[in-house]
């Protein structure tokens, strides 16, 4: 297993097709979309509501992080979504 692909919250990897189709889902699925967490896990495809959920919560971490001038880019979430490309698809 590659390091940096595997998100330290979920503890299974995420491609790069699968975080673009969880951005996407959550521009679709906004805070008050019933069923969010299964909505998105739908679109991802291969993930659980519970597995989608912690990625999410994982993302805000590192965005605060990067935010308050802790991190510069190091966080699991942005880790798995920019490797295992060799397209170039992000």
């Amino acid at each position: 297993m590659a390091s940096g692909s595997v998100s330290r919250s979920s503890g299974s990897a995420w491609t790069a097709k699968q975080n673009k189709l969880f951005e996407r889902a959550l521009a679709v699925y906004d805070k008050d979309t019933p069923d969010r967490w299964q909505n998105v896990a739908r679109l991802v495809g291969g993930k659980s509501a519970e597995e989608v959920k912690r990625h999410y919560e994982q993302l805000l971490d590192d965005l605060k992080q990067i935010e308050s001038g802790q991190s510069s880019y190091s966080g699991s979430y942005t880790n798995s979504s920019s490797r295992g490309t060799s397209n170039g698809e992000r």
